[in-house]
């Protein structure tokens, strides 16, 4: 996979983003190009469908939606115009309920709830940077699902604006959302393998 051409500042911008190869994925953090793994594994995709599914099939008719990766998340600043936004991740799953935050390029704004499935090559980026990229951002919910110990960390943001300790549940458990309307999601599925 290439890298974006070197910028004279080294800063990149949605503008840019949008002129690079479809077939290759990259998120921005802060104006900074991060070249995403290789396709994911086969257990990170089954993970992110069993969860996918059971939040699509719970929030049907409700005033959620759910999206899977690849779905671009922009994360203004302020009030800058689109192309000059530098903050584009694509979280592996993403639950947002204002509606206006959707277009035809994916959501501008923080998603009420953001899923991130780690792998080795992306635990330092899920568990930093981007732990404070969505803490500042304003998401509700960061979910941390973590295969090979087969727990998902769920992350809820206080009146603080800070994240507070994460929830810890296992493969057993069932998980609560009252964020999303009071719907459950069973992990039992999540982790089959």
């Amino acid at each position: 996979m290439g890298h974006p051409a070197e910028k004279a500042n080294g800063r990149y911008r949605y503008g840019d983003y949008l002129q690079w190869p479809d077939e290759e994925r990259w998120e921005l953090i802060h104006g900074e190009a991060f070249a995403m793994t290789p396709a994911p594994s086969r257990v990170h995709q089954a993970i992110s469908i069993a969860l996918a599914a059971q939040f699509y099939l719970q929030l049907v008719g409700k005033p959620c939606e759910v999206y899977c990766a690849p779905f671009d998340v922009r994360l203004p600043a302020g009030s800058e115009k689109d192309e000059e936004i530098d903050t584009v991740v694509q979280p592996d799953l993403v639950v947002v309920c204002d509606s206006s935050k959707l277009d035809e390029r994916g959501c501008k704004g923080a998603p009420d709830l953001a899923v991130e499935i780690v792998s080795p090559d992306s635990a330092r980026m899920d568990l930093k940077k981007k732990f404070a990229l969505y803490e500042k951002a304003g998401v509700k919910e960061y979910w941390v699902v973590q295969p090979a110990e087969k727990i998902v960390m769920i992350f809820k943001l206080g009146a603080d604006g800070e994240f507070g300790k994460p929830s810890i549940y296992s493969q057993e458990d069932q998980v609560s959302v009252p964020l999303l309307g009071e719907i459950t999601i069973d992990l039992q599925p999540v982790f089959a393998e």
